[in-house]
C-alpha cells in the first residue's frame, strides 16, 4: 500500500495481482492512487484516506471460514465510509457475483478484461455522483429553514425534521413531547401541510385550557336541547376536523372519564353528540402533544395505558433550547428580522454582548421566552443594534469558541478510547485509528497520554 502527498482525489485500488496494479497506477495518473493486495490492507487503506472511490477486484482470496474476502471488504468499505462508491470488477462470467456485490452496496460493476476506456468513464462518473451528493449533504446539513416554520441547525432537529417528512404522508397517530414553548404545535402544522391532508382544516384544542364539563362537548359536540342552553346543533372539533388532522395539545391533562371515550373514538372513528344516539363516522388524522411524563402517569394511574400506546404509535421528542446547538442566536436573528419588519424599525442585529447573552443563556421558557424577549428588544431599543440591556438578559463574557482546542480534545479523546479498544496495543491503536505506529506515538507524546 502506497501514496505520495499531493492535491490529487484519492483512488484506492483493491488488487492482488501485481501486473494490474501496476497497470492502473500508472493508467489513472490523474488520481492519487493508493494500492491495496488484501482486505486487512484495504481496510486500512480506508480507514486511514477514506477514499471517494474504491476500484475493487472481487476476486480476491476466500478466508479460513470461507466467505469472500471481496465481499467482506464491500461491508467494511460502507460501514466506514458509507459515502464511498465502490467499482467492483469482476470475472467475464461472474454476473450473479457481480450483481451480488452491487445489492451489498457497491455503486457499479466493470467485467474482465479491463478496457482502460470505458474503466475511466465509470470511475469519473463515480467521483461526478460523490461530489454531488457531498454537496446535497453539504446543503441540507447548513440549510436553516428545511421545514416550513422551524428554523434549525442542530443536527438533533434536523433528524425530527427528517422524520417529520417521513411520518407526514402517512396516517398513523404522532405524539409531540417536549417542554412548553419548544414548538409542538409547529411540529404538528408540519405534518399536516406535509400529507395528504393539507387541503384540509386543521383543528388545534388545548385540552389544558378547557374546563372539565365542557370539554366532551368540545370535542364530540352536542344535540339542540342536550342541556340547558343547547338552543342548537353544534358539531365537536372531531367532525370540525373531518378529512383534516385533529390536534390535541396538552393532552396529559385530559380527564381520565374523557380518556375512554376518546380511546374508542381512535378505536372505532365513529362519535355520538351529547344528547344524540346517532353514531356519526368521521375521518380525521390525530396528532397529540403534552409536556408531561405520560409513561409516569400511567404508572400512577393517572393517564389511561392503553390510550398511551394507542396515541404514540410514533413518538417525537423535541429537545429545549439549551440543548440545541447553535440554534438560539439563529432563531433570535430569526425572530429579531420578523419582529422588527411588523413594527417597521430599521433594526440590523446583535450587539456582541447580546449574542454571547443569547448563546449563554438556558432559556427556560425556550422558544416562547424568546419570542417575548425580543418583541420587547425591538420595542425597546434605540439603535440599529438589540443590546443586552434591551434584551433584558444577564451579561455574560463573550463565548470563547476555540476551534484548534476544539480539535485537540477530540483528537486526544479519540486516542484514549482507541488505545482501551486495542487493550494497549499501540499497533493495532494505530490501524483503528488510520495513522502509522509512529504518528500515533508522536501524538501519546503531545498530548502526554499515559500507556499502562
Amino acid at each position: 500500500m502506497s501514496r505520495k502527498e499531493t492535491n490529487k482525489p484519492v483512488l484506492l485500488i483493491v488488487e492482488d495481482d501485481a501486473g494490474i496494479q501496476s497497470q492502473l497506477r500508472w493508467h489513472f495518473d490523474q488520481y492519487e492512487v493508493v494500492v491495496a493486495g488484501n482486505r486487512q490492507e484495504a481496510i486500512a487503506a480506508v480507514r486511514k484516506y477514506e477514499p471517494s472511490v474504491v476500484l475493487q477486484d472481487l476476486g480476491l482470496p476466500p478466508d479460513e471460514e470461507g466467505v469472500e474476502e471481496g465481499f467482506k471488504t464491500i461491508q467494511e468499505t460502507i460501514n466506514l465510509v458509507p459515502s464511498a462508491k465502490i467499482i467492483v470488477v469482476t470475472g467475464y462470467h461472474d454476473y450473479e457475483n457481480a450483481l451480488r456485490a452491487v445489492a451489498l452496496g457497491a455503486y457499479d460493476f466493470y467485467q474482465k478484461p479491463v478496457n482502460t476506456e470505458t474503466l475511466d468513464l465509470i470511475v469519473q462518473r463515480a467521483y461526478q455522483i460523490h461530489n454531488l451528493e457531498s454537496e446535497n449533504r453539504r446543503l441540507q446539513t447548513t440549510q436553516q429553514s428545511p421545514l416550513n416554520g422551524i428554523i434549525a441547525s442542530d443536527e438533533k432537529m434536523l433528524r425530527i425534521c427528517r422524520t417529520v417528512e417521513k411520518v407526514a404522508p402517512t396516517d398513523v397517530t404522532c405524539l409531540i413531547l417536549g417542554e412548553s414553548g419548544t414548538g409542538k404545535e409547529v411540529i404538528a402544522r408540519a405534518i399536516h401541510e406535509l400529507g395528504p391532508r393539507k387541503e384540509n382544516k386543521f383543528v388545534a384544542i388545548n385540552c389544558a385550557a378547557v374546563p372539565e364539563t365542557l370539554m366532551e362537548s368540545e370535542l364530540f359536540g352536542y344535540e339542540k336541547g342536550a342541556f340547558t342552553g343547547a338552543a342548537k346543533r353544534t358539531l365537536g372539533k372531531v367532525e370540525v376536523a373531518n378529512q383534516g388532522t385533529l390536534f390535541l395539545d396538552e393532552i396529559g391533562d385530559m380527564p381520565l372519564a374523557l380518556q375512554a371515550k376518546l380511546l374508542r373514538f381512535l378505536q372505532e372513528r365513529v362519535v355520538e353528540r351529547l344528547g344524540g344516539r346517532e353514531e356519526i363516522a368521521v375521518d380525521v388524522r390525530v396528532v397529540c402533544a403534552t409536556n408531561k411524563n405520560l409513561e409516569e402517569m400511567v404508572r400512577e394511574n393517572t393517564f389511561r395505558e392503553d390510550l398511551y400506546y394507542r396515541i404514540s404509535e410514533m413518538v417525537i421528542d423535541l429537545p429545549p433550547l439549551r440543548d440545541r446547538e447553535g440554534d438560539k442566536i439563529l432563531l433570535a436573528r430569526h425572530l429579531l428580522k420578523k419582529f422588527a419588519d411588523n413594527q417597521g424599525r430599521n433594526i440590523k442585529g446583535f450587539t456582541a454582548e447580546a449574542a454571547a447573552a443569547i448563546e449563554s443563556y438556558d432559556w427556560p421558557g425556550n422558544i416562547r421566552e424568546m419570542e417575548n424577549k425580543l418583541k420587547r428588544a425591538v420595542i425597546m431599543c434605540e439603535s440599529k443594534q438589540i443590546t443586552l440591556e434591551d434584551m433584558a438578559l444577564p451579561q455574560h463574557e463573550d463565548l470563547s469558541i476555540n476551534l484548534r482546542q476544539i480539535r485537540q480534545e477530540a483528537e486526544r479523546s479519540a486516542i484514549i478510547r482507541a488505545i482501551n479498544m486495542c487493550d494497549g496495543n499501540i499497533s493495532a491503536a494505530a490501524k483503528l485509528l488510520g495513522v502509522t505506529r509512529p504518528t500515533l506515538y508522536d501524538l501519546v507524546k503531545k498530548y502526554n497520554i499515559e500507556l499502562v
